[in-house]
């Protein structure tokens, strides 16, 4: 099969890059052909006055990414386009192409960017689906991307397009998303359901199964208010100094962090920045179990199934598509979001029974084995590609014979 794949890398790589990477790499090691057409917005750095003045246009439709994948399409020939992300750089012009060269597209839900400008459903410390309940404009009022009306507004403005001509629900013939909660918010809010389909990331290569369990509670992430990093400091300011907790990662709270665990006299807390992706399983497997506290709606949590595959427990906050993936008490523990009380007990409870760590870290193990390795993934994969483009082939003879 020959895939063409289209993606707009971040400023700051995060989790979706990485998802992207593997899944090329995995496409092509199953003997596909694959090609790229790859922008970042990186490139906005290198963009004069008058260039910047015309983002907007550019973020609603950008001709130069219209004219390079029109042109990839004439020398690849692909099966199937599989967008992940078009924001900022490569626009959704590219959608408009692919439905004129009579190509299917498969797009990944990667975030929550064609419902919310912020991705997040997040804002002043709490879920928000206001651009969902109540408009887009609400966006521009409070500033949700970048803290810049303008720039709310541009991103608005490009939903609104998108929506008015209607390209998510007619020049994409196949949506992925990667938890059945995140379909099932897409699907709430207007997405046609009979072009979802459900497969998580994955993991991969194999991190490997660790021998025994570790010593010390584990974060890794970015270091941001959406991940419940003054919940995990709350809870540890409740529990016995003797449980160390060691943090993985970087982002703009960092100082903070530190300056409120230092005043808290929280010596337990070791913060290591950030780690290569082999330095990170290794302190996954010599932890005792993995916190993900976040407090906003998680459309997956890879940091958890990177645990998995370690045969680490998560303790896992009840939000999102975490409970999604994971079972309470089988392969970790549930808390409340936001509820620091909540988790300093289920740590507390997890740190006192040692052989229930090992069951369930077995447990997720054998889960990683089920759901989130490259075969399976492969597997699901195929089949949205195949049922895409069948799909798209029937379609296609119907017009014709109309």
């Amino acid at each position: 099969m020959k895939i063409l794949i289209i993606h707009n890398a971040y400023q700051q790589p995060g989790g979706e890059d990485v998802v992207v990477a593997r899944e090329s790499n995995l496409l092509m090691r199953e003997g596909n052909e694959v090609t790229t057409y790859k922008r970042s917005n990186h490139e906005l750095d290198s963009l004069s006055f008058l260039q910047k003045l015309g983002l907007v246009r550019r973020i609603v439709s950008a001709k130069d990414s219209k004219t390079a994948v029109r042109k990839l399409v004439h020398k690849f020939l692909p099966d199937v386009v599989h967008v992940h992300n078009t924001f900022l750089m490569v626009s959704p012009a590219v959608y408009e192409v692919c439905r004129e060269e009579n190509v299917p597209v498969v797009q990944t839900l990667h975030n929550y960017r064609l419902l919310c400008p912020a991705s997040t459903f997040y804002r002043n410390d709490g879920v928000c689906e206001d651009c969902v309940t109540h408009g887009l404009l609400r966006s521009v009022k409070h500033a949700c991307y970048r803290d810049s009306r303008a720039m709310s507004a541009a991103v608005a403005l490009m939903l609104k397009t998108h929506r008015s001509l209607q390209t998510w629900a007619k020049k994409v013939d196949a949506y992925i998303a990667i938890s059945r909660f995140a379909a099932n918010k897409f699907v709430k809010a207007g997405f046609p359901a009979n072009k979802m389909f459900v497969k998580p990331n994955f993991v991969d290569p194999d991190p490997g199964e660790r021998t025994r369990p570790g010593d010390y509670a584990l974060f890794v992430g970015r270091l941001s208010p959406e991940k419940g990093l003054s919940t995990l400091i709350q809870a540890w300011r409740r529990l016995p100094a003797l449980i160390p907790l060691m943090i993985v990662g970087d982002g703009p709270m960092r100082r903070q962090l530190a300056v409120d665990a230092a005043a808290a006299g929280l010596n337990n807390i070791r913060f290591v920045g950030q780690l290569p992706r082999d330095e990170v399983y290794t302190a996954m497997k010599k932890a005792a179990f993995l916190v993900v506290p976040s407090v906003w709606q998680e459309p997956f949590g890879l940091i958890a199934a990177e645990a998995f595959g370690c045969g680490t427990p998560v303790l896992g906050a009840r939000i999102g598509a975490i409970p999604e993936m994971l079972e309470h008490e089988v392969t970790g523990l549930q808390f409340s979001p936001s509820d620091p009380d909540d988790l300093a007990r289920q740590v507390a409870w997890a740190w006192e029974h040692p052989a229930h760590l090992t069951a369930m870290g077995k447990s997720a193990r054998k889960v990683y084995e089920q759901r989130y390795t490259a075969r399976a993934n492969y597997a699901s994969l195929r089949e949205i590609y195949a049922s895409t483009i069948n799909r798209s082939k029937r379609i296609r003879a119907l017009r014709a014979t109309a």
